[in-house]
């Protein structure tokens, strides 16, 4: 176990130094082509809760896709991390998201004071856009170390009829042929990336 950790944090910031290779303009053509094709999916068109991360300057750009959330009439829910774990609130619209506060890992996200539908409470997800380090094009996932989306989605699993598609969203320069995983790692149904 200890190798594969090993291994994991060596990948970890061998793709850290790639993407920050990457232009802003070479991640935003990147963004608009997986923007594109996530809401093409029917997993995206026939759902009404999805759940999408606020991402950082170092993932696939996800406000369009909180714009097109609210654009056709969905519910949007973005994560929130605490202590307890990784819960799933609702944002009511793009001001909402315009003025939420940025955390120390300069994530936007929710006030853990402030009281907001969770999704787990009120009707599940649909569709969950995950994020990630590294990816295969088969789906396994290697996170940020947290485990909060493997906990979250195993929750999910158990708690739902019919669980939500999970889609990850990546930069091409994030899929590799294989990754390092373990058996506590989810796979996600689809990894969307620029071929």
């Amino acid at each position: 176990m200890a190798a594969i950790e090993a291994s994991k944090t060596a990948l970890r910031q061998e793709i850290a130094l790639r993407i920050a290779k990457l232009t802003a303009e070479e991640k935003q053509r990147q963004s608009k082509i997986v923007f594109e094709k996530l809401i093409n999916l029917s997993a995206f068109k026939s759902s009404n809760r999805i759940s999408v991360y606020l991402s950082t300057n170092d993932e696939i750009d996800t406000e369009p896709i909180v714009r097109k959330i609210f654009q056709e009439g969905k519910k949007c829910f973005v994560p929130r991390y605490s202590k307890a774990g990784m819960q799933m609130v609702r944002l009511a619209s793009m001001e909402d998201w315009e003025t939420l506060p940025v955390t120390k890992w300069n994530i936007k996200q929710p006030l853990l004071k402030e009281k907001r539908e969770d999704a787990l409470e009120t009707g599940g997800l649909d569709l969950l856009v995950c994020p990630g380090v590294a990816f295969t094009p088969r789906g396994d996932r290697l996170g940020h170390g947290g485990g909060y989306y493997d906990s979250y989605l195993k929750k999910l699993k158990q708690l739902q009829e019919s669980p939500p598609a999970a889609i990850a969203v990546a930069f091409k320069e994030q899929v590799q042929d294989s990754i390092p995983v373990t058996p506590n790692d989810v796979t996600v149904d689809a990894v969307l990336y620029p071929k």
